[in-house]
């Protein structure tokens, strides 16, 4: 069975730093591109960030760049997510997510494979 489970959410002041993990299980990670997303209440489901099968490109939303690094650890079967410098407007459940896929660049939609989530609170 396919399963996807985030960790490391939780609530910090502005400024402060986060690292999300996302441990998959019941699948070869190095088949998958990754992705994370992110839903804040009242707001459409985007993505963060994604990275390549074997790492070699990633994709950040422009709320993001320079601020969170997406990257991943095939021998774990484990994607992370390091968010610095967080702003009050990065409140939001975030979501990992796979895609069976060995394209040199990550898709930004259509991703199949979904994990439960994690909430992400920052305060100003």
């Amino acid at each position: 069975q396919v399963q996807l489970v985030e960790s490391g959410g939780g609530s910090v002041q502005a400024g402060g730093s986060l690292r999300l993990s996302c441990a998959a299980s019941g699948l070869t990670l190095s088949m998958y591109a990754m992705g994370w997303f992110r839903q804040a209440p009242g707001k459409e489901r985007e993505l963060v960030s994604a990275i390549s099968w074997n790492g070699g490109r990633t994709y950040y939303a422009d709320s993001v760049t320079g601020r969170f690094t997406i990257s991943r650890d095939n021998a774990k079967n484990t994607v992370y997510l390091q968010m610095n410098s967080l702003k009050p407007e990065d409140t939001a459940v975030y979501y990992c997510a796979a895609e069976r896929t060995r394209s040199s660049s990550p898709p930004v939609r259509d991703y199949d494979t979904w994990g439960q989530g994690t909430q992400v609170t920052v305060s100003s």
